[in-house]
């Protein structure tokens, strides 16, 4: 059993990370003074001084990440970093040799960034791009899929995008369509082949039978993988074989296993809503790993296919959360576990592994550290991710050899900690007794004592919602001197089954008592000030604000409701969504409500039908191209409450989805956020 603490990631005196990198000693920490600099063009400009002005300014919290990402080469020899060259520079990808720190740029598509990025092997890369939202469907473009070579030299277009730009191969090799997805495998082949998908069927009915390819990515050949129909998740043994796939046909899933002879074999069938276990890994030594119920939440165990049999004692467990890991593998062995408890953390298996964490750790103590590791040969380097609620990610490479720690960069680098409010994880019971985790946010300064308060609702709703990490959002109103509540309520993931089910059917309902509660809980420990709370949130949490205005008035004094749903029961009526037919009649019956049988709960559970008894100020905003939840859920119930509340106001962003992709409609909803709570949550 593994147990953490957040205080763990923080250091005993409390100081910003900024004073502890001052402190460290020059031997152990060598600050790399922006050398990419002249190639990257990753730049500085919006680290400037902050403690001359008031607030820090909105762009620091909404601008494109400068450093969006880096992974470690399996031969540990390169890092492959997304960087960006300022404010409206596109994001592109380089790689820097760590034995002469050269940096190369490998990719600059200059109309459209690059985004996510993986090595195929120690010498070649593939990634996508970030197309611009230019439709309701986007069917016009699509984010491709593209291989370069570390030294920039053999760059191919693989799939399709769609895009002026793309550069088509000239030897006749097609294309794949433009819906083919990378698969992503922890496989440690070392050949130049990646794995796609691609689903052949696609309606509004269903997104149904995907097709598995392997993919050369030096000449862009592609071949079927065999694999039964009806699967949508696809385990590779280390030596990149298929080897499991869950299937769902209908309202049953199975989990096949394909045994040496090359036959598939049904390991097991289940309800998807309520799973036995679920394939996770399989190991360099072919052990399979699972996670499965343990105590009531998700755990770790070994599985033994030729029995169906799962281990005794897992070999990862935390009560209270449920466990979606991330299995670390070097040299040919399983080294650790990663996890999101409280916080991210890492079980290190191998010992060398653990006593190195230790060592970065005390040269890092203010951040959690995530650490990647060769997969083969002698490298002595290592890749290192930092990050805290108050410190966007950091990226430093640290060289065993020498025990120097070289930092690379951070995604926000005009960020001051100081200036940001710490995140403490924290439990609070429901009016019926369940338990509720949340996360709060105090903002900087002395006083911790009836704040205002934002009641910060999530989406999904079945998802977890928060993580101990650096939020743009959250941190920007903790800037402005709010309190920021986050609750995991029931029928979000991530905390046990029950916890789960308990939000069948509770739209509404117990779902949305439990966010009052939580508020009662912010007043009663005496971080609120009961006359200052606000309730907001976007998509199923802008619904979620809309009942909290609705029925507890005495509690929300304003609220701010985003790409939220109006009527629950929209979401089986409205055409233009991309929720499918199938999603419709099995998931969303089930944890929703049958929109026939259960007619009179649909009603009762209806902001938009109770519009008119909505007084309290609310901001309204919609994407006009958002097929998640259609632009109608906003425009019926703006034209339902506009005659009964002068305090109403409404945004349209219409060349944005379900979510804001542009820095300019960050910055100016944000903005109206700001001035939006500054009016009504303002001290009497």
């Amino acid at each position: 059993m593994v147990t953490t603490t957040l205080a763990s990631r923080r250091s005993d005196t409390g100081r910003p990370l900024r004073a502890m990198l001052r402190v460290l000693p020059r031997a152990a920490l060598q600050v790399w003074a922006w050398v990419l600099c002249a190639l990257l063009l990753v730049s500085l400009a919006q680290a400037q001084p902050q403690a001359a002005r008031r607030l820090p300014d909105a762009k620091l919290f909404f601008a494109d990440p400068m450093l969006g990402g880096a992974r470690l080469s399996p031969d540990g020899r390169q890092v492959a970093l997304r960087v960006r060259s300022g404010e409206a520079g596109k994001a592109r990808l380089a790689v820097l040799a760590l034995d002469t720190m050269k940096p190369t740029v490998v990719a600059d598509l200059s109309d459209v960034d690059v985004g996510d990025f993986h090595w195929v092997n120690s010498g070649r890369l593939v990634f996508d791009t970030h197309p611009p939202l230019t439709g309701p469907n986007r069917i016009d473009a699509g984010p491709g899929l593209f291989a370069v070579n570390a030294d920039g030299s053999g760059f191919r277009q693989l799939v399709e995008t769609g895009l002026a730009w793309a550069k088509r191969p000239e030897d006749g090799v097609p294309l794949l369509p433009w819906r083919t997805r990378l698969l992503q495998t922890v496989s440690t082949r070392q050949g130049d082949d990646v794995w796609m998908i691609r689903p052949e069927e696609v309606s509004r009915t269903k997104v149904d039978y995907f097709n598995l390819q392997r993919l050369n990515t030096v000449t862009g050949r592609a071949e079927d993988v065999p694999a039964p129909t009806n699967a949508f998740g696809w385990t590779l043994d280390s030596a990149g074989e298929l080897r499991l796939v869950t299937t769902r046909k209908d309202n049953r899933a199975a989990v096949q296993w394909r045994d040496p002879a090359g036959l598939w074999r049904r390991l097991v069938e289940f309800d998807p809503l309520q799973v036995p276990w679920t394939p996770r890994f399989i190991g360099p030594d072919g052990t399979l790993y699972v996670t499965a119920p343990h105590q009531g939440f998700d755990a770790v165990f070994t599985l033994d296919p030729a029995t169906g049999q799962r281990s005794e004692q897992p070999l990862a467990a935390v009560k209270g959360f449920d466990l979606r890991p991330q299995f670390i593998t070097g040299r040919n062995k399983l080294l650790g576990v990663r996890y999101t408890i409280d916080a991210e953390i890492t079980q290190w298996l191998d010992a060398d592994a653990k006593v190195l964490q230790a060592s970065i750790d005390a040269l890092l103590p203010a951040t959690a550290n995530r650490l990647s590791l060769p997969q083969r040969g002698d490298s002595p380097f290592v890749l290192v991710q930092a990050f805290a609620d108050v410190q966007p990610m950091l990226s430093f490479v640290y060289n065993t050899a020498t025990q120097k720690l070289t930092r690379l960069g951070s995604s926000h680098p005009g960020i001051d900690p100081a200036q940001m409010g710490q995140t403490d994880f924290v439990r609070y019971k429901a009016a019926d007794g369940l338990e509720i985790p949340a996360y709060l946010t105090l903002p900087p300064g002395a006083a911790k004592k009836n704040l205002p308060l934002v009641v910060l609702v999530h989406g999904g709703p079945g998802v977890r919602g928060a993580q101990w990490q650096w939020d743009p959002e959250v941190q920007f109103l903790a800037s402005r001197g709010y309190a920021v509540l986050q609750p995991e309520f029931r029928g979000g993931t991530g905390f046990g089954f029950r916890h789960f089910q308990a939000g069948w059917k509770q739209w509404g309902q117990a779902m949305q008592t439990d966010l009052a509660d939580g508020a009662r809980w912010a007043i009663a420990q005496g971080f609120a000030d009961p006359k200052r709370i606000a309730i907001a949130g976007a998509s199923y949490g802008g619904y979620a604000v809309l009942m909290g205005l609705w029925q507890n008035p005495e509690l929300f004094r304003a609220g701010i409701s985003w790409v939220g749903v109006t009527d629950p029961l929209m979401m089986f009526t409205v055409d233009w969504s991309d929720i499918s037919e199938e999603g419709k009649k099995y998931s969303l019956a089930t944890t929703l409500g049958d929109p026939v049988a259960d007619a009179a709960m649909f009603k009762q559970i209806s902001p938009l039908q109770n519009a008119a008894r909505i007084r309290q100020p609310l901001l309204m905003a919609y994407g006009g191209w958002d097929v998640r939840v259609p632009i109608v859920h906003g425009e019926k119930f703006r034209d339902a409450i506009q005659p009964h509340n002068r305090q109403f106001e409404w945004v349209v962003y219409p060349a944005e989805g379900h979510g804001w992709t542009k820095v300019e409609t960050r910055l100016d909803f944000w903005g109206r956020v700001e001035r939006f709570l500054g009016r009504h949550l303002a001290a009497e």
